[in-house]
């Protein structure tokens, strides 16, 4: 005898789902949902009324918009700077701080601490040390006989872009590490015990253990760094504002300017859609490219 189970909805299940469910919708759903239709229209922010235009916003983004475009190749600049430079360090810094010894954790907590200080307050920290007069940095240079090389490294139009791309990395490198750290971790000692009876140098072992077993936390390191260098909006407005003449404008600050400085929601709504498919094809690009089965060097 087959006897027929009729599935019950248990409420109490649906209860525990339930804020999670209205955090997303009310933060991430409905935003969305309403900056698409938004992007459609000439709302600026204010009026109770407004048009629908249709992809005006669009067409007029891309093909008449040099700030922009502008914004885009510096957040591709930056964005690219940082997730090089920070994974690679990242990855240098967990590598050496890989063994569980105090004086390891000691430097890990260092390395760590600035990612929990706020990005305000670091940028002004290195607003006063990129300062061209009373900056740390030009004041070293000077006094060791290189002011040659002193810059005005938030002034320079062609500088200061990478400027700030130093004191993303600078930021969140300690954060990174702990990401490779645990996946160093995770990596069977068996593995380096093999290795070293067949005789494999360092190169060797980091070559075809290490870092095909790090893939997985290689893919979270690349796909976070770039989600977080497209929004380093508080780091660039404390810092420069997106000046000198929109050369450190980014995806985000254009985004604030037109929305809450031109008041253009529509324009800007727009602005947000590109901004949100472009993050979301370069992170699908990254994981595809980074997955653990096809990671070779």
């Amino acid at each position: 005898m087959k006897k027929t189970r009729k599935l019950k909805w248990n409420w109490t299940l649906f209860f525990f789902i339930l804020p999670g469910f209205l955090i997303y919708s009310v933060f991430f759903a409905g935003p969305t949902v309403a900056a698409l239709y938004l992007s459609f229209t000439d709302w600026n922010g204010v009026s109770p009324t407004y048009n629908f235009i249709g992809f005006s916003n669009y067409k007029e983004m891309l093909t008449d918009s040099p700030i922009f475009v502008q914004s885009l190749g510096n957040n591709l600049k930056f964005t690219l700077g940082v997730l090089i430079f920070q994974t690679v360090l990242s990855l240098f810094f967990a590598i050496l701080l890989a063994k569980n010894t105090k004086a390891n954790i000691v430097y890990r907590a260092i390395y760590f601490f600035p990612t929990i200080v706020a990005s305000v307050s670091i940028a002004f920290i290195w607003t006063f040390m990129y300062d061209p007069n009373i900056g740390v940095i030009n004041s070293v240079l000077n006094n060791i006989g290189l002011e040659n090389l002193a810059k005005s490294w938030l002034g320079d139009r062609k500088l200061a872009i990478y400027s700030l791309a130093f004191v993303q990395f600078w930021a969140h490198t300690g954060q990174m590490l702990t990401i490779f750290i645990a996946g160093l971790h995770a990596i069977p000692k068996e593995l380096y015990e093999a290795a070293s009876i067949e005789g494999a140098n360092k190169w060797q072992t980091f070559r075809h253990i290490t870092w095909p077993l790090l893939a997985p936390s290689a893919t979270i390191v690349a796909a976070y760094t770039t989600i977080q260098s497209f929004k380093a909006f508080d780091l660039v407005i404390a810092m420069t504002g997106g000046g000198p003449a929109h050369a450190t404008e980014i995806l985000s600050t254009f985004l604030y300017h037109e929305a809450f400085i031109n008041f253009k929601f529509g324009y800007a709504s727009a602005a947000s859609v590109i901004f949100m498919v472009i993050i979301a094809i370069i992170t699908v690009l990254q994981f595809r490219l980074l997955k653990s089965n096809d990671v070779k060097l």
